[in-house]
């Protein structure tokens, strides 16, 4: 049974002063003023959070994906980090910043049915659309979408989450 489950504010505070990197520089405009940059080598890294698999690291760039709103996060990747079949409530935009990222779509992970895309590429994944992913070699990818970011496994042991009691 699927069932869609959103980060928490645990993500936040893996991702330790993440939301405070970006800086606004203005010219004047209001637009200017709310703008975010942040250079590569302040990119803060923390531990991701406890929906993905563990050995993931997270940068949380703009925004907040456990709110509604614009959002904007990196993952540094171990090599031969999986992501088993899952689907997001919302589109998921992928952009391979180094390494490559092997991805397939379906209920089940399927090699013959997959395509790398090496640094420089990009994916656009709908929402619901199931999918899974494995890097190749340590892979940094950056995620955008609107939030709040979501997760569900295809299959329930797949979800790395600590699993809740009994019920009552």
């Amino acid at each position: 049974m699927r069932r869609p489950i959103l980060f928490t504010t645990a993500l936040l505070l893996s991702a330790g002063s993440a939301l405070a990197q970006g800086t606004t520089s203005g010219a004047g405009t209001a637009a200017a003023h709310a703008a975010t940059v942040v250079p590569a080598d302040s990119v803060t890294w923390g531990p991701a959070p406890a929906a993905l698999p563990a050995g993931a690291r997270l940068a949380v760039l703009e925004g907040d994906p456990t709110k509604p709103g614009p959002y904007t996060i990196r993952l540094r990747l171990p090599a031969g980090y999986w992501f088993p079949p899952h689907s997001h409530p919302g589109a998921e935009h992928v952009t391979v910043m180094s390494g490559a990222l092997t991805v397939g779509m379906g209920d089940r992970a399927d090699q013959a049915q997959t395509r790398t895309l090496p640094a420089g590429s990009y994916g656009g994944i709908p929402a619901d659309v199931r999918h899974y992913a494995t890097a190749e070699g340590e892979t940094v990818v950056q995620i955008h979408g609107v939030g709040p970011f979501g997760i569900a496994y295809v299959h329930a042991a797949d979800d790395p989450r600590p699993k809740a009691g009994p019920q009552r």
